[in-house]
């Protein structure tokens, strides 16, 4: 968890422990809190002291239990601004995969020029439909999240509209270990493939790929995208960053520039897929 994230974290508990120290009605232990809200003592402990991150209900219900309703909004704005950096994927699935989909679409829409790197998996932006729903089943079986499985692939296959749209530019550079991942059936990932071959030569599209024999100066680490040197999202497992200061920024653009260094391109990264789909056995 980031350094960041947790002073943020802990500076929402310290002004929930305030609230509980001024209720007009007198200060409240927070056992008497936890009662009143028909919590775990537990859990008033973790809040006020940075170990577990409220949601919008519970800022809401503490709000009210402490008789300072007009406080909701303040502490909805500490929320937001903590989940502006970092947004638990149980957060994100709760509603399941679609609306994780519709937000990362809005900010390529928003984008010009976006700059992706992947190291185990065919980045979204270039995924068939039937090697995104194994994907994203495998992700929903990892997060226990709802399956709305169909509706997500729609989402990401809406986001490759951009391919076509001649003001953007997509630099996308992949892991050869990306191209073999057996993520799904030896017949889906032979058409994934397939579908590469044919973006490379696309106006809007640079595709590299670092083969596993390449010199790296840097180890081939978590997939990223960034969007017109204005945000980064990085993804890990337990959660999705959203970084947006200069100086982070400007680490992933020099980390992004390092890697491109080891990449191939255009007939040299198609013989790379060809190398992986031919690896299949698959006519």
């Amino acid at each position: 968890m980031s350094t960041d994230f947790q002073q943020a974290r802990v500076a929402l508990g310290a002004r929930l422990r305030e609230l509980r120290a001024s209720c007009p009605g007198g200060r409240l232990t927070g056992t008497q809190l936890a009662e009143r809200l028909g919590w775990p003592h537990s859990k008033i402990y973790k809040l006020e002291n940075g170990r577990q991150t409220a949601t919008a209900e519970d800022l809401r219900a503490w709000a009210t239990a402490t008789d300072q309703p007009e406080a909701a909004e303040e502490l909805l704005s500490r929320l937001n601004g903590l989940e502006s950096h970092v947004r638990s994927w149980r957060r994100q699935l709760a509603g399941g995969l679609k609306p994780v989909q519709d937000t990362i679409n809005a900010e390529h829409q928003r984008s010009t020029t976006l700059r992706g790197w992947q190291n185990c998996v065919v980045v979204g932006m270039l995924q068939t439909p039937d090697y995104a729903r194994a994907v994203f089943t495998r992700n929903a079986d990892l997060h226990k999240s709802p399956r709305d499985t169909e509706a997500a692939v729609r989402g990401r296959l809406r986001r490759q509209e951009g391919l076509y749209d001649s003001r953007k530019r997509y630099h996308i550079i992949m892991w050869e270990g990306a191209l073999r991942a057996r993520i799904c059936p030896p017949s889906v990932l032979a058409a994934q493939l397939d579908r590469l071959m044919s973006v490379i030569g696309l106006d809007t599209v640079e595709l590299g790929i670092v083969p596993f024999a390449a010199p790296l100066k840097i180890q081939p680490a978590n997939a990223f995208w960034i969007h017109d040197e204005r945000l980064v999202l990085v993804e890990d497992w337990h959660a999705e960053l959203w970084i947006n200061d200069a100086d982070s920024i400007a680490l992933y653009l020099r980390a992004w520039n390092t890697l491109r260094e080891s990449a191939v391109f255009g007939a040299d990264a198609q013989r790379l897929i060809n190398d992986a789909r031919r690896a299949l056995n698959i006519g």
